[in-house]
């Protein structure tokens, strides 16, 4: 249980990461991911990257410079404006479904509008789950002028929609249903300089 501790990413690098070592067996026709970041970084930067073997950016949170994050399904990219904020962590969610192509985008609990893309993709499996990093190749090549650097804590990801309410649940550690993995449970392997910290 990793409540109440981060993950410092404390220096640009080409290595460094956190593999969370969950097993998806299914493909995913749904998803939502959530996560808490701070950072005074202002060029682009991933935070989440699932890879399979076919496509290097199945699922990518990025953030393409202030004010603007990215999420990538199957490769195709969307972006949400977001207020640009120093000094403050940012907690970020996202969800899309396959069957109307919809995707959800909730910064600091507060909903964007809807947008759409990708409908009727499948996300595939096996995964490669990274954060701190952009994945190019299936668990590698990726770019030091990508990687994080700041803290990363409170990730989730649910193989379901999820509502605003769910989405403020998350931002404390109180989740309101059982994730495929969660800040509660996370099964984690640290490669490189990356510390979890209080």
């Amino acid at each position: 249980d990793l409540m109440g501790s981060v993950f410092v990413f404390p220096e640009e690098s080409e290595k460094a990461h956190v593999q969370v070592t969950a097993s998806l067996k299914e493909p995913l026709n749904n998803f939502s991911v959530c996560l808490r970041s701070f950072t005074d970084l202002t060029r682009p930067y991933s935070l989440f990257s699932y890879a399979s073997k076919k496509q290097s950016n199945e699922i990518l949170l990025f953030k393409s410079k202030p004010g603007q994050y990215e999420l990538a399904v199957g490769n195709k990219p969307l972006f949400f404006t977001v207020p640009i904020t120093l000094g403050e962590s940012e907690h970020i969610c996202v969800s899309w479904e396959s069957s109307t192509g919809i995707v959800g985008f909730w910064f600091n609990g507060k909903p964007w509008p809807r947008k759409g893309m990708q409908k009727g993709y499948t996300v595939g499996v096996p995964a490669f789950i990274v954060l701190g990093q952009d994945q190019d190749s299936f668990g590698g090549s990726f770019d030091a002028k990508q990687s994080f650097v700041g803290e990363i804590s409170s990730v989730y990801m649910w193989d379901t929609g999820i509502s605003t309410s769910a989405v403020r649940s998350a931002m404390f550690d109180r989740p309101e249903q059982t994730p495929i993995f969660g800040w509660r449970n996370l099964p984690y392997k640290i490669e490189g300089e990356v510390y979890l910290k209080p």
